[in-house]
């Protein structure tokens, strides 16, 4: 096998032969290729059980390269096999039908085979994941872990507490590089707050050596006093919504009206703060409480109730950060509602394909491992500048760029219409990906 996809990018193209509405997609596999997706899929996952059957690399790659391109259901791969000419160039032949890799789905992520297709794709997402923070600089992260809701009328979805069927997949990103370190799918009717100590623990062994998760973010699914003394034990900054129970509430009303201050005149909301500890957590740590006057009540709101509040909890130092720096750095975690949004919507995990949430499992990570190739694809490959674009401007700009194949004594081109500047561009990306070939 080459290291690098074999063709040659040109400029202007003006006939349909060998036609291609998706030129640049030939950049994202190579992209792919150079970082050993290919390889780890042949290492991890199950062979087919006869020799009809197709190559697990080619379902893997073929769904991740219909997720990067804009697909939302199975059925999109029939407008993927138009793109003939370029796959071919890319090395696919036949694309599997919507059916077959609905079925391979299933067989991956079947319990009573021990779902090795999805145990086999963690361990992929794992080793992309690593290659792309072992090159980015960043010695300590900030991880955001957040659960979302994916509304699902499947045949095997639950109730979720916000009144819909669906599925309740928890996320763990690094804000500094914003990957999808882990994905745990579950059921929508399993509780945000189960398993974040397990999870923060799943997210520290998948670190390369030498990197560490040096802060924690989240909201009150993470109001949890073994998951705080974990945090604690492991030196980790961290800063979590806490919840506003009975403790909490005689604390915020037992405050006198001295401790509340507002950081900016005039900001409309005033700050305090206080000490506290949960009957299990080994230290105590600081509240920093938010109250902002309830311009409006409620139809059943008690009279009196003149305030909302917010209440963080947090091991930051006062001299570190204070109360109002506490409460931005926590307010950063917003950042991982945009990766969520770009995980559901830049590469179509709002919604799954498979009744059965086994196979739904697999197909979520076949997502985020799309997700994460293109985060690393845009940091390792492409100008800075590109480090912010949305997948969305990605797919515009770079992969909707119309060209043909052409065969000339014996090579193989790809021809673009594109300006000479453009064209200067996607073959310094391509020099890029170039590079990461036989890195760690």
């Amino acid at each position: 096998m080459s290291d690098h996809i074999p063709f040659n990018p040109q400029g202007e193209a003006h006939d349909t032969t060998n036609g291609a509405a998706l030129g640049g997609l030939a950049l994202l596999a190579e992209y792919s290729h150079a970082l050993g997706l290919r390889a780890l899929v042949a290492r991890h996952l199950p062979r087919p059980g006869s020799n009809r059957g197709y190559a697990p690399s080619v379902v893997v790659e073929t769904a991740i390269l219909l997720l990067q391109v804009g697909g939302r259901t199975l059925e999109d791969l029939r407008e993927l096999a138009r793109e003939d000419a370029l796959l071919t160039l890319l090395g696919h032949g036949a694309l599997p039908d919507p059916d077959t890799v609905g079925d391979w789905l299933r067989r991956m992520g079947d319990p009573e085979t021990g779902q090795v297709g999805l145990e086999g794709l963690g361990q992929v997402r794992d080793a992309l994941t690593a290659r792309v923070l072992r090159r980015d600089g960043v010695p300590a992260y900030t991880l955001d872990v957040d659960a979302t809701l994916i509304e699902a009328e499947k045949r095997d979805a639950q109730w979720s507490y916000q009144g819909v069927k669906g599925y309740m997949p928890l996320l763990g990103f690094f804000f500094e590089t914003p990957v999808c370190l882990v994905e745990e799918f579950r059921e929508g009717n399993v509780s945000p707050g189960t398993g974040h100590l397990a999870f923060y623990r799943a997210c520290q062994a998948r670190l390369p050596a030498g990197k560490r998760i040096g802060a924690y973010r989240a909201d009150s699914a993470s109001y949890q006093a073994e998951l705080i003394n974990a945090l604690e034990a492991d030196g980790v900054r961290w800063a979590i919504t806490a919840d506003q129970d009975a403790a909490v509430k005689a604390l915020l009303h037992a405050l006198p009206e001295a401790a509340w201050t507002e950081p900016v005149r005039g900001c409309g909301y005033e700050l305090a703060e206080a000490v506290h500890t949960m009957e299990k957590t080994t230290a105590a740590f600081r509240l920093v409480l938010k109250r902002e006057i309830c311009r409006q009540l409620a139809l059943f709101d008690a009279p009196g109730t003149a305030y909302v509040y917010h209440v963080i909890v947090t091991n930051w130092p006062a001299e570190e950060k204070s109360a109002q720096a506490v409460l931005d750095w926590h307010n950063q975690r917003g950042q991982a509602e945009n990766f969520t949004k770009e995980l559901k919507q830049g590469v179509g995990l709002e919604r799954v394909p498979c009744g059965e949430s086994w196979a739904s499992a697999v197909w979520f990570r076949l997502g985020v491992i799309a997700y994460n190739l293109v985060i690393g694809f845009r940091r390792l490959a492409c100008p800075a500048a590109w480090a912010r674009h949305t997948i969305a401007t990605l797919r515009w700009t770079l992969v909707q760029v119309a060209g043909r194949i052409v065969r000339h004594a014996g090579r193989v081109g790809l021809k673009l219409v594109v300006d000479a500047e453009t064209l200067a561009l996607l073959r310094g990306i391509r020099r890029q990906c170039w590079a990461l070939r036989g890195g760690p």
